[in-house]
């Protein structure tokens, strides 16, 4: 059967389309032909769909991906030719897990075929150690331009949103003119608004610190690294790095499972970071939360992210008591089960509730909320939670 133009034949197109989605087994019922383009689009999705995601087993269409890295890296080749930056980054993310080929990305010439995105660097820092030194620096490369394309997606409006957080939690009863809320001032003098005259005649003016010489902000991250929290890690500690390099905000960053570990030092460049991340492993909450309780001096002008998606092994009571403790003493603490564009995460309920009876609610954040969620917590007003339903 050929098929004609899809914009003179209709008809023929939704032939076409079907007969790409049914896969051309002998059942497909379309008998329509593919050639050129639609052929090779349908011989890269063969290779991953046309197996049931078992290599070697054997349909009507071409067999799988096969087990070496070569035509592996012909078939990332062909995908990246034939289809879009955000389908190739879903083929592979089924590719690694359908056909297990997470071990072939320990080898050079698979990574410099891939499409590079979030899901990738999470797949690639879970090999942790598993990665041969011939590798690392390939594999550095891939993380550094996920890292830099998510920098410069989110760091100028983070430093934006928070540098007026900043200004507006430094409020000051004496400010030069160009640094006066007059929102704020009027509300506070509008017991002396004179009808006469239509105006209010302020006695005391309100206005804003200058962030960098007066406000000095104390910001921990603390992010769960169990496999599940990777693409919160990779995004933690990009905003990691953005928040250190804001003079008026004095960040930490920590990360655990059953340990604890003080990444803080390498903020200045979060490709470093990534690779001090060991995913995996069980999860101690408690004992992180320990470790940012006492490195906190100064309460009231500290703010705790906790990203977690609360499955805890350590002590719950302990864990709900430090929360509780660090509220008590000022600290402005927040809960995140995922800073992720995934959806809705799994998490502990249980633990969730608790958290929220201690007017901590827990909910997931999108990067691009993250910035809103960090002013409201400097600001100390209510947090932005998105609506679950």
């Amino acid at each position: 059967m050929t098929t004609e133009h899809p914009e003179t034949d209709p008809a023929g197109e939704r032939l076409r389309r079907w007969r790409l989605v049914l896969g051309g087994d002998t059942a497909d019922g379309t008998g329509c032909a593919l050639s050129g383009r639609d052929a090779a689009m349908d011989g890269a999705l063969t290779a991953l769909y046309g197996n049931n995601g078992r290599p070697g087993a054997r349909r009507d269409r071409a067999a799988g991906l096969g087990a070496s890295a070569p035509s592996v890296a012909r078939w990332l080749g062909d995908v990246r030719t034939w289809f879009p930056s955000s389908v190739v980054q879903v083929m592979q993310r089924d590719a690694i897990d359908r056909l297990g080929l997470a071990s072939l990305l320990l080898e050079p010439e698979m990574l410099e075929a891939v499409e590079a995105d979030v899901h990738l660097v999470g797949t690639l820092l879970s090999l942790g150690k598993a990665m041969p030194e011939t590798t690392k620096e390939t594999a550095r490369a891939v993380v550094r331009k996920v890292v830099e394309d998510l920098e410069k997606r989110l760091a100028g409006r983070t430093r934006a949103t928070l540098t007026g957080a900043l200004d507006r939690s430094a409020r000051i009863g004496r400010p030069r003119h160009h640094d006066i809320d007059w929102n704020r001032t009027v509300a506070a003098n509008l017991k002396h608004y004179l009808p006469e005259y239509r105006t209010v005649v302020p006695e005391r003016l309100v206005g804003y610190a200058r962030a960098s010489r007066s406000v000095k902000k104390e910001v921990i991250l603390c992010i769960d690294q169990s496999g599940s929290m990777a693409a919160s890690v990779v995004h933690a500690s990009v905003f990691g790095a953005v928040l250190a390099s804001m003079r008026s905000i004095d960040t930490r960053l920590v990360v655990f499972d059953t340990s604890v570990v003080d990444l803080t030092d390498q903020l200045d460049d979060p490709v470093d970071v990534l690779f001090g991340v060991q995913l995996g492993g069980g999860t101690d909450i408690n004992r992180a939360l320990a470790y940012c309780q006492s490195q906190i001096t100064r309460p009231s002008e500290t703010v705790v992210v906790l990203i977690s998606d609360l499955y805890e092994g350590g002590i719950r009571n302990e864990m709900l008591k430090r929360v509780a403790a660090m509220k008590a003493a000022g600290v402005q603490f927040v809960t995140l089960l995922a800073l992720s564009d995934e959806g809705a995460p799994a998490y502990d309920r249980e633990h969730a509730a608790a958290l929220a009876a201690l007017d901590t609610p827990a909910f997931a954040c999108t990067p691009d909320l993250f910035p809103e969620v960090m002013a409201a917590a400097i600001e100390r007003r209510p947090l932005p939670v998105p609506d679950e339903g």
